[in-house]
């Protein structure tokens, strides 16, 4: 790839180097990006420091939030979409046809119901598309977290991010037909005092709305409690004791029947957090669509 335009400095601006400006205010770590990319960090580090030297004057500021542009980088951010642009028209003919890594981080069973058959799906539309899915169940990290796209429990509260619902789903009790015939029902909120309890571990995940349905109940005779919320599916089924689980989990699931139907609902939002940069790429935002 040839070099491109004149910097302030004189020299000319590498467009390798506009690119690794684009990655890196999209993801907000050098190590994001570099992965993105398929470099090293000692690569992006250099390529941002031949950026400013060409241009002139400094592209990039560190803040809590990791890598923001600061004025001057916003004005190469058109012209480096522009680059990335002309370079997805060269690998595929179709103006339609997205391209390139979207990096997504979701929760397991979210991932599982709703992620995976959409960004498959999605794929199949656009081969040039590349996905990068990791699983947590964790509240919106206040700081950049090196992805496009971040799918919360609950609305986040993350700066110099957009927040976008996704979708609404409940919290119920669920017990299995063996574990039913095995034990008393309970027929109030109180007497799940009698039954083992099965959920995250406590303070594990520091998302309120999923704490929240936690302390609403009392504390059990016992507990199982995991990380993950198919460990709680799987020990709801085995007869462990009465699971707190998601509606769309335990839907269609024969070996269990629901618990306290009346008493107990806790309705729950997925939510979404992009960062402004990452919305303006048009792979993000299909991303998004599909989800």
């Amino acid at each position: 790839m040839t070099s491109h335009a004149l910097g302030g400095s004189g020299a000319q601006i590498s467009p390798e180097d506009l690119l690794t400006l684009l990655a890196v205010a999209r993801l907000g770590k050098f190590t994001a990006a570099a992965h993105s990319l398929g470099l090293n960090h000692t690569t992006v580090s250099r390529r941002i420091a031949a950026l400013e030297k060409a241009y002139g004057e400094r592209v990039l500021v560190a803040s809590p939030d990791g890598w923001e542009l600061n004025a001057a980088g916003r004005q190469l951010l058109p012209i480096a979409e522009d680059i990335e642009s002309a370079l997805g028209r060269i690998d595929g003919p179709s103006a339609s046809s997205l391209s390139g890594t979207i990096r997504l981080a979701c929760p397991q069973a979210f991932a599982l119901e709703w992620a995976v058959p959409a960004l498959t799906g999605l794929q199949q539309d656009h081969p040039g598309l590349q996905i990068e899915l990791i699983t947590a169940t964790q509240r919106a990290r206040q700081y950049r977290s090196g992805v496009d796209i971040e799918v919360v429990v609950g609305r986040p509260d993350a700066p110099r991010s957009i927040a976008k619902h996704i979708r609404d789903y409940r919290l119920q009790l669920y017990a299995s037909q063996d574990y039913v015939a095995a034990h008393t029902m309970p027929t109030t909120i109180d007497e799940l005092a009698e039954h083992r309890l099965i959920y995250y571990i406590e303070n594990s995940l520091q998302v309120d709305d999923l704490d929240e349905a936690a302390s609403a109940l009392p504390s059990g005779r016992g507990f199982f409690r995991s990380t993950s919320v198919h460990a709680h599916l799987l020990a709801t089924s085995n007869g462990a004791g009465i699971g707190i689980l998601p509606d769309f989990v335990a839907r269609g699931n024969s070996r269990l029947v629901q618990v306290l139907p009346e008493q107990f609902s806790k309705q729950v939002s997925y939510w979404a957090s992009v960062r402004h940069e990452s919305l303006r790429n048009a792979g993000v935002r299909r991303v998004l669509d599909v989800l």
